[in-house]
């Protein structure tokens, strides 16, 4: 499984999948046709589109691209007439194959009432779109609080190993809202200094693994004592603290 990471409009990323065994080509959440275009150019082919959900700045380039190499389009079930030129409905925790690899729908709504990640057990790897991020999660815009902290909580428990492609480079601003309220976090300020020396080098800060996001992410850890005195709800339960954080968020 090789992976191309791929900058579009302001701060997007679509990735290219490459399967090479059976030379399956595959895009999650092309952003535009341009700059997908230009790498998938590169393999002369594209076999697949996978859509984490139907938000413009991830299925623009879905029509375009389908009109070029007539690609199968797979998005939720829940989103079939929100995703342009879907093809395959997915279900949630639907096990599917392109060429050789093997994914699994993990069915996330909060950021939007479809959303999907894409799991990829045996590589190792998940697309998370805007659900998980960097340092970070997602706004949430048509679910609920709890569906984004419930939701959370299914990719949190993968392994630590899983490498994490999210759908935006949001990590200096989720790092510098962790910092002010998990100021005692000695991990989180050593990844700091990774963090900025790849974003003084123009390289993505992405993938980042379950593990790291587990020590350092503020979203989940929601249960750590020094958070909740930060923001005085020591006595408070998961969930509020979590909803405390992403509303402090929408303002930062």
């Amino acid at each position: 499984m090789k992976i191309e990471i791929i900058k579009c409009l302001k701060d997007n990323y679509s990735y290219l999948i490459f399967e090479e065994e059976t030379d399956t080509v595959s895009i999650v959440d092309p952003s535009e046709f341009i700059s997908c275009d230009k790498v998938i150019q590169k393999y002369k082919k594209l076999n697949y589109i996978l859509n984490t959900h139907h938000h413009a700045d991830h299925v623009d380039g879905n029509i375009e691209l389908k009109k070029k190499y007539n690609p199968i389009v797979m998005g939720f079930e829940g989103d079939k007439d929100r995703i342009p030129g879907i093809d395959i409905l997915l279900k949630d925790n639907q096990i599917k194959k392109i060429g050789d690899l093997v994914f699994k729908t993990i069915f996330i709504p909060g950021h939007t009432k479809g959303h999907v990640a894409y799991y990829f057990k045996n590589n190792g790897v998940i697309f998370t779109g805007d659900t998980l991020f960097s340092l970070g999660c997602g706004r949430i815009f048509e679910g609920t609080h709890t569906d984004m902290f419930y939701s959370l909580n299914k990719l949190k428990i993968l392994p630590q190993s899983t490498k994490v492609y999210c759908g935006h480079e949001y990590t200096k601003s989720n790092l510098n809202f962790c910092l002010k309220y998990d100021f005692n976090n000695s991990v989180l300020k050593e990844k700091s200094i990774e963090i900025n020396s790849k974003l003084k080098r123009n390289l993505p800060t992405i993938p980042t693994t379950i593990g790291e996001e587990l020590k350092t992410n503020i979203f989940l850890r929601y249960d750590n004592n020094d958070i909740k005195q930060a923001l005085n709800l020591k006595d408070s339960s998961d969930q509020e603290v979590f909803s405390k954080l992403r509303d402090l968020k929408d303002t930062f």
